[in-house]
């Protein structure tokens, strides 16, 4: 029997987990290499407590965030000026192009599902190491 080329429904039981270049550990989850998605990315992300992302921007595509335990702080803009923190229940929206830096200053986990319009996900991510040090943790 030939396999169709046609998409198809998928279901995926996140077990595997990749770094990311933010160092993170990501869960996998939808992706074109995971499913053949040809428009999003989905994923779950678990920050330890105590952990840091590297400052980075995703250049071509947007992020929406829903944290579901936890919290998370983020720092954002061309230099990281702007500080927010996600709660459990909330939702955050991270455009193309914005400098960002998350992280878990509690002693807590905290996890997230992560959605980007970018189904390679990390293809478009951008390091941005001159910006570290504007958050000294």
């Amino acid at each position: 029997m030939l396999q169709s080329s046609k998409p198809t429904c998928r279901i995926v039981r996140p077990g595997q987990t990749y770094d990311g270049k933010q160092g993170f550990s990501y869960f996998e989850g939808i992706s074109a290499e995971a499913v053949g998605s040809a428009g999003i990315c989905m994923h779950l992300l678990t920050i330890p407590p105590g952990g840091r992302a590297k400052a980075h921007k995703h250049e071509t595509h947007e992020t929406a965030i829903y944290m579901l335990s936890g919290e998370a702080h983020t720092w954002f803009g061309e230099r990281l000026e702007n500080h927010v923190i996600v709660r459990a229940g909330e939702m955050f929206y991270i455009p193309a192009g914005v400098p960002h830096l998350p992280a878990n200053l509690s002693d807590q986990a905290a996890s997230a599902v992560i959605a980007r319009t970018d189904p390679n996900e990390q293809e478009s991510v951008v390091l941005l190491p001159e910006l570290e040090a504007l958050v000294p943790l």
